[in-house]
Order: C-alpha cells, then sequence, then structure tokens
C-alpha cells in the first residue's frame, strides 16, 4: 500500500500542480455527482441515448458495437490498472511483466476496437445530413471531448509502452487517482508523468464534468432487470364451435330420414 503524503511532499508541490491535479479533479467529480442528481430530476424524459437508427444504420451497425466493446474492455482494464495497487496482483501470483505484457496488448485491441467503432459513429453524424442537423449543443461538446480522451489514451499506451521503452503508470498516475478517493491527495505523483498521460487524465475529468448533461447518462439505464424478469407465459385464446346453420340443420334431417 502507498504511504499517505507526507507534509514535506504536500509543500513541495506547486499551485499549478495542486490546481491541476487537486483541485480540478474534485470540481469535476462534485460536478459528475450533483450533475446526475439534477439531471435525474429534472429531465427523466431526456434520459436516453437519442437512438438514430432510423435515420442511419449501416455505418450504425458496425460502429456502435466496436465502440461499446472496446469501451467496455478500456474501462476494466482502466479498473485493474488505476484502483487495484500493483501489491494485491503480485499477491495473487500475476508478475509485474506479465500483467505489464497483458495490459499492453490488451489495452491496444481494446482502444484499437473502441476508436474505429468512435471513427464510425462520428462520420455517420458527420457525413448524415438528417443525423448532422439533429446534433444538439451537448453531442458537439460530447464527441470531441470523447474523441480526445480515447485517442490521447491510445496513443499514449503507443508512444510509451508499445513502441516506447515502456512507462510504469501504476506508480505515478494510479498513486494520484487512488489517492483522490482516498482522500488523501498526491499531486507530485502525477507532476512528474508524461504528457500524453497528464493530458489523458485530465481530459478523462473533464469526461466526467461533462457526462450528466449528455447522452452519456443512458449507461445508468442498463436493462439489468430484464435478465431476472419471469417468463412471459403466451396462451393460444380458446376458440368456441360455430352454431350449425338451418341449412345444415335441413341437410342432416334429410339425410336421417333417407337412413331410416
Amino acid at each position: 500500500m502507498n504511504a499517505p503524503l507526507s507534509p514535506l511532499a504536500a509543500t513541495s508541490a506547486s499551485g499549478a500542480d495542486l490546481l491541476l491535479w487537486v483541485a480540478v479533479p474534485y470540481i469535476c467529480l462534485a460536478v459528475f455527482a450533483v450533475g446526475h442528481v439534477w439531471r435525474y430530476r429534472q429531465d427523466q424524459f431526456g434520459w436516453t441515448s437519442r437512438t438514430t437508427q432510423l435515420l442511419e444504420h449501416r455505418w450504425l451497425r458496425w460502429g456502435s458495437p466496436l465502440f461499446h466493446l472496446g469501451a467496455f474492455m478500456v474501462i476494466a482494464g482502466h479498473v485493474v490498472g488505476l484502483a487495484v495497487p500493483d501489491a494485491w496482483t503480485e499477491a495473487v501470483g500475476i508478475t509485474e511483466h506479465a500483467y505489464h505484457t497483458t495490459a499492453v496488448w490488451a489495452g491496444s485491441v481494446a482502444g484499437v476496437a473502441m476508436v474505429a467503432g468512435l471513427g464510425m459513429l462520428c462520420a455517420r453524424r458527420l457525413l448524415t445530413r438528417r443525423i448532422r442537423l439533429g446534433t444538439d449543443r451537448s453531442d458537439k461538446l460530447l464527441f470531441p471531448l470523447l474523441s480526445a480522451t480515447v485517442l490521447l489514451g491510445i496513443t499514449a499506451t503507443f508512444a510509451h509502452n508499445v513502441f516506447g521503452a515502456g512507462y510504469d503508470y501504476r506508480s505515478t498516475v494510479s498513486v494520484w487517482f487512488r489517492g483522490l478517493f482516498l482522500l488523501q491527495p498526491r499531486p507530485e505523483a502525477i507532476a512528474g508523468a508524461p504528457l500524453l498521460f497528464q493530458l489523458h487524465a485530465l481530459s478523462a475529468f473533464l469526461l466526467f464534468a461533462a457526462w450528466p448533461f449528455t447522452r452519456l447518462v443512458h449507461v445508468w439505464s442498463a436493462p439489468i432487470g430484464y435478465l431476472a424478469r419471469p417468463y412471459l407465459v403466451y396462451r393460444r385464446r380458446a376458440t368456441t364451435t360455430a352454431a350449425p346453420t338451418a341449412a345444415h340443420q335441413a341437410r342432416s334431417a334429410s339425410a336421417s330420414r333417407r337412413a331410416a
């Protein structure tokens, strides 16, 4: 476990570091929390992804699954890489080399899928006139911010850990990230990180701040209850036997007399 920030380290952090790596993250997290409460109370009918499938479906058919699958993998990788200390993974038998190799290559595949899917979604929004005209202000903020966050993340991975000498963000960025939620901020832990990682972290927190006011709120409305929903039982409606007509009764009586 990482030791809490010492008084000496706190005083050594510059004003800019305190602003960027302590004040801005906490402000963004506060906006994230309060904004969701406000959005739910004021705009429940707008709590949706506002699908445009009826306007265009060919690009959406490929772009949406690629983006969402890549996003799920990227989020899972970030949860492990940022929230789980390296001592914990080593304690369960995962060496640092094994973790680093898996994280780099699995993260690269997930990042490429996410970038490809996001590129298709952005292209259809720009190239399809009906969708472009329906793009509101929140989308004009969300798509560039989301694209910047994704591109900065994958660029940092490729620049430093695929084609570069390698960078252990778990000893710097992860320490800073966990310190924020433990209320023991350590701005000095990320102050010396490469610029791409710093920009990726800042854009991610800005994305958190914008989250409640965009279509991203629909991720909290995943139909989890559908998995436990009881089966729907369909029963065939009973058909009633039609009453015999007068002609049919006459034919039956005639047949009975002939038989007699």
